[in-house]
């Protein structure tokens, strides 16, 4: 008899670990798909209800030496930072040390509109702040202390009545982080460090990435190098993002947290419902909220120059994806979409690739502009051997036979094929999508 419960037993085992490896090795597949196509280069942990799906590093850490992306490769993660900063101050409304009704005026009487700004607002955006210090210059910002974002604040103005509207602002939150510290006698750092990595053991997570020296550090860059010795990102003092985004972290310290969220070991299941309801712009505090395959996401994106960094989690599932890459023009979001349909069985597709090589002078008989009707044209060009079609915005194009390619959105494919007149000259195209010419 025990023989048989146990063979019953293998028999209900089996399938389910059938499929988790064919999960993970789709997943393997989809970043390493994504990987060839020079779309990500950094680290990957995909997890659902306490089992690690996929947790690898793709492609490289340093281009220059050579060394490799792992789970230990650590990041700055940017606007990530925003969701430790706003449960930082949940945290302190739970010790009775703020109120999420407390006005700015409090923290700074005579401030020009802090009597209607409140603390909800700034971790919401819609304190109307405007986010002043935002900007893509090629100078990288310095800290900003203080005294000076006070100071523009009552020189800027407001975009908008508290409350009446949204608009992202990161200098809201650097306000939140010195009214961190003026409420916790402790230095922002000093109280995520608290209230936070030490509780979840995130080892691998702190803020002054310039003089980490760690071997795990990874190189940030621009977009993937044409060569070892390309130049890499400047780095940005995490004085100048302060609260708004300056932790660095791992694939790693990151699903430590998610697990810290999902135990209630930092702040309370009611707190949390508050951080993930939607007020304004899908905006949470400190998270997005959105929906895909009717399940909710809880999920945030981080920009920082030469690295990005996505989180997105499924509360109710422990699902849980962190993606955090060493090169910044790829979109986190269409893998995560991607990850997503795989972990819910939906339809996905790889994204495109070159399945032959067009040599130059090839590439060059399909450049110039088309006329799709009266003032809507799409002009091709080629940029360092890849072909370009622009119109509003800009695509590749990949060859998957002469005249045939693929231009890829990144949430949809559209078959582009070339016409050929009497004389062999390219003078026409057609997209072909579901069939239809």
């Amino acid at each position: 008899m025990k023989r048989i419960f146990a063979i019953i037993l293998t028999w209900g085992i089996i399938p389910s670990l059938f499929s988790q490896d064919t999960i993970s090795k789709k997943l393997d597949a989809l970043m390493d798909a994504y990987y060839k196509v020079n779309k990500f280069n950094g680290s990957v942990l995909i997890a659902r209800k306490g089992k690690i799906l996929l947790e690898k590093g793709y492609g490289f850490k340093n281009f220059r030496d050579s060394t490799l992306n792992g789970p230990n490769t650590i990041y700055q993660i940017a606007s990530v930072t925003k969701q430790f900063t706003s449960t930082v101050v949940q945290k302190l409304v739970e010790l009775k040390k703020l109120a999420l009704t407390d006005k700015l005026s409090k923290f700074y009487p005579g401030l020009l509109h802090g009597d209607s700004i409140t603390i909800e607002n700034l971790l919401t955006h819609t304190s109307g702040i405007i986010d002043h210090y935002n900007d893509s210059s090629s100078t990288p910002a310095t800290g900003i202390e203080e005294e000076k974002l006070l100071t523009a604040i009552k020189k800027y103005g407001l975009d908008f009545s508290p409350g009446t509207n949204w608009h992202y602002s990161n200098s809201g939150y650097q306000l939140l982080g010195y009214i961190i510290q003026r409420v916790s006698n402790l230095s922002y750092y000093e109280a995520v460090r608290k209230y936070i990595f030490i509780p979840l053991k995130m080892d691998n997570s702190a803020f002054d990435f310039i003089h980490l020296t760690s071997k795990d550090k990874a190189t940030g860059y621009w977009s993937i190098p044409e060569s070892a010795a390309v130049e890499v990102a400047t780095l940005i003092d995490s004085s100048a993002p302060f609260a708004a985004g300056a932790i660095y972290s791992t694939v790693e310290d990151l699903y430590k947290w998610h697990e810290g969220l999902q135990t209630y070991k930092i702040i309370s299941k009611a707190s949390l419902d508050k951080a993930y309801t939607p007020y304004k712009n899908n905006y949470g505090y400190g998270w997005m909220i959105d929906s895909l395959f009717g399940k909710c996401i809880i999920h945030h994106s981080g920009d920082i120059w030469g690295f990005k960094s996505d989180i997105s989690r499924i509360t109710k599932d422990d699902a849980c994806i962190i993606l955090l890459n060493n090169i910044e023009d790829p979109d986190l979001g269409i893998i995560t979409k991607k990850i997503f349909s795989i972990l819910y069985n939906q339809p996905y597709k790889l994204p495109a690739k070159n399945e032959i090589r067009l040599s130059e002078k090839i590439q060059h008989k399909y450049l110039g502009t088309y006329e799709m009707q009266p003032g809507m044209l799409i002009k091709l060009t080629l940029e360092n051997g890849h072909l370009m079609a622009a119109t509003d915005h800009k695509e590749e194009l990949y060859a998957q036979k002469e005249n045939n390619f693929i231009a890829e959105s990144g949430d949809n494919q559209i078959e582009i094929e070339f016409v050929v007149d009497t004389t062999g000259k390219i003078d026409n195209l057609f997209f072909i999508k579901t069939g239809k010419k």
